[in-house]
């Protein structure tokens, strides 16, 4: 064999070897991942975790993209190509981390194919390209069982919560259960609960039963949603637990709660310093009694790390909003009638529940508070209080020393009254932990003796046999447990959450009725669905490029203001011209006027001028930087090749010296 063939085989040898090593290490490499990324985008959080180890049934997940499609489609569309390579690389993590419990299938559906007609069975958005092509960007999880949960869409803006939507999908499809919420409250929330033969008796007198808040019609399209009432001593057969407006709850009411959160049960609490759906009761006005409009639960939210203080208010003169009922009936600003929006920073952005709020209106919202109690301090447990909505940096408390304040309201006055503050004022908290109760030692509760009393002619006829009876409960949780906590019931009624319209009836106003949706929905999964992370900023800052624009600019804006105040002083010179002129003069061929306003022009193009020049530099400087990136990115790698050619030369040198001085000595 000469050595042309043996050249030959040795090169085809090193190809299988090369191709055989690539192919080797591409399946083992999906075990030796390494997330590079500064804020771990695609590393699963420890809630996915716990949810994909919990999974008894394998989950089929198809996530639908039409990557044909997109490629023919305009850059709008192309701009998925990106997202979706971060999605696939994610579900592939779900892949595997579940251990074979989750079947991942990409899919590319093509016009007139089944995948097509599943896509649009399984309810995905179609977006037309062309006249056949149609693009579609979503995902369906299927369990053994024939649940079906599915993402319609991958909107851009929910991209930071990717992780998030994806688990909630696998968790809820998984429970199969419809959640229970029971309502706690002193407000008539569910409506009026009268007997047929009273409702009969109104119908008659053209009167109408209270309904149920709008928001609770729509928690029963979804939910079974039951009342629980205020004087109960245990709380049971409920998922989710609402009080609202907890107006002086009796001891054992306080203590269900509480011995429901302690064992787990998820729930969201709205007190309120001065609620309006609370009527005062005139007949105690009347008497004299000062009208009490407040509800409080201190008692088991300074155990959870917050309060709310008596009497105290978020006020921000940035969002106050216009209210009606004021002197002469003329709409006044009133310094806690606030109107929540981003653009002051009010909602936290990296919790699922307030992320893409837009707009939320609060009336006379109280201030919550963090507060670190000793047991907290000397014990591990670890209670992560989140704000979830705020006020702007400029917003501050205010209070009244008597409720009488409130009855006439002044907006002047109390507006008045209002100090801007220099940082935020919550109103709205995510508290999750192992919380320890607030009754750890049980309560006493009457309860009707069993014990036989006298004969029915020697008993006491004022004698009620009635018992004392201490019952206990858990002393401290034995599971993270999760509660929000909101400083307004107002927000949640009719008054503030819907409009009324006759034609279409009750419609959303605002964001008020989705931050409580959301909240339910995200206490809706389990406890490792609450801890799951935002994915991070995808649209991270570009640090030294925002550094060079704002030093470019600080270097032109003296110069660009002397010449902006210049034009506008030609535009002011050149107003008054025309304004003085007689009526056809300016346009005399010859007039002092005309040629004076050409002068002008001539000057503002020439100012002009020269504030593009300036503008332009600014810019070429900004955009060398671009230039030196790209250098650099282009000759690093030339360079370390160079650098470890140009060692191993004299490397190789210095070894060749070395055996040629040892041959020599020999």
């Amino acid at each position: 064999m000469n050595r042309t063939i043996r050249a030959i085989i040795g090169a085809v040898c090193i190809l299988v070897i090369a191709f055989s090593a690539i192919s080797i290490f591409q399946n083992i490499g999906k075990l030796w991942k390494v997330d590079v990324t500064d804020q771990k985008l695609y590393t699963l959080s420890d809630g996915t975790k716990a949810i994909l180890a919990k999974l008894h049934q394998k989950v089929l997940i198809k996530f639908y993209y039409a990557k044909t499609a997109s490629l023919k489609g305009p850059d709008q569309i192309k701009f998925f190509n990106n997202y979706y390579e971060f999605v696939k690389s994610l579900l592939e993590e779900y892949v595997a981390t579940a251990k074979g419990m989750v079947e991942l299938q990409v899919i590319d559906p093509r016009p007139f194919s089944q995948d097509e007609v599943d896509a649009l069975q399984f309810g995905l958005k179609r977006f037309s390209i062309t006249e056949e092509e149609s693009f579609f960007f979503g995902l369906v999880v299927r369990t053994p069982f024939g649940i079906e949960k599915s993402i319609p869409f991958f909107s851009p803006d929910r991209q930071n919560f990717v992780e998030y939507d994806i688990s909630y999908l696998i968790d809820t499809a998984i429970t199969r259960q419809k959640k229970k919420i029971g309502i706690m409250s002193s407000l008539s929330v569910m409506g009026q609960d009268i007997s047929p033969y009273m409702a009969q008796m109104m119908r008659m007198q053209n009167q109408q039963p209270q309904p149920p808040w709008t928001f609770v019609e729509h928690l029963r399209k979804k939910y079974e949603v039951k009342s629980v009432a205020t004087d109960v001593n245990e709380i049971t057969d409920v998922d989710i637990l609402l009080v609202i407006h907890p107006k002086e709850l009796p001891e054992p009411a306080l203590f269900a709660i509480d011995q429901f959160v302690v064992k787990g049960g998820r729930t969201i609490v709205c007190v309120d310093p001065h609620c309006r759906e609370d009527k005062p009761d005139r007949m105690a006005m009347q008497m004299g009694r000062p009208p009490s409009q407040s509800s409080g639960l201190n008692v088991l939210l300074k155990n959870w790390g917050i309060e709310m203080p008596e009497n105290t208010f978020a006020g921000d003169k940035n969002l106050m909003m216009p209210w009606r009922g004021g002197r002469n009936g003329r709409p006044e600003d009133l310094i806690s009638f606030l109107n929540l929006t981003p653009a002051g920073k009010c909602f936290n952005t990296d919790n699922v529940i307030t992320a893409q709020l837009n707009q939320v209106s609060v009336w006379f919202a109280g201030v919550l508070k963090e507060v670190v109690g000793s047991d907290e301090e000397e014990s591990s447990i670890e209670i992560r209080r989140t704000p979830l909505f705020m006020t702007t940096n400029r917003g501050n408390s205010w209070k009244v020393s008597s409720p009488y304040e409130l009855m006439m309201l002044n907006p002047k006055s109390l507006t008045d009254k209002f100090i801007d503050g220099d940082k935020p004022v919550s109103m709205g908290y995510l508290v999750t932990g192992r919380f320890k109760s607030s009754f750890p030692n049980g309560i006493e509760i009457e309860v009707e003796s069993s014990e036989e009393g006298p004969s029915e002619e020697a008993k006491d006829p004022n004698d009620n046999k009635k018992t004392m009876r201490r019952i206990t409960g858990l002393t401290e949780a034995t599971e993270v447990c999760a509660v929000a906590v909101f400083s307004d019931v107002d927000f949640i009624s009719d008054m503030l959450a819907y409009r009324d319209f006759f034609v279409f009836g009750k419609t959303p106003n605002g964001d008020n009725a989705t931050l409580m949706l959301n909240t339910i929905d995200d206490f809706g999964g389990s406890s490792d669905l609450i801890s799951i992370r935002s994915r991070g900023n995808f649209r991270r800052p570009f640090v030294v490029v925002d550094r060079i624009e704002s030093e470019a600019k600080a270097e032109t804006a003296k110069e660009l203001l002397m010449i902006e105040v210049k034009i506008a002083g030609f535009n002011r010179e050149l107003q008054s011209i025309i304004a003085s002129a007689k009526e056809g003069e300016e346009e005399v061929v010859g007039s002092s006027i005309l040629q004076k306003r050409r002068e002008l022009e001539l000057e503002i193009q020439r100012a002009n001028r020269e504030k593009r020049v300036i503008q332009m530099k600014r810019r070429q400087r900004i955009d060398s930087l671009g230039g030196k990136l790209q250098r650099a990115n282009t000759l690093i790698a030339p360079a370390v090749i160079l650098i470890i050619a140009v060692v191993v030369s004299i490397r190789r040198s210095i070894r060749k010296r070395h055996y040629i001085s040892h041959t020599s000595d020999a």
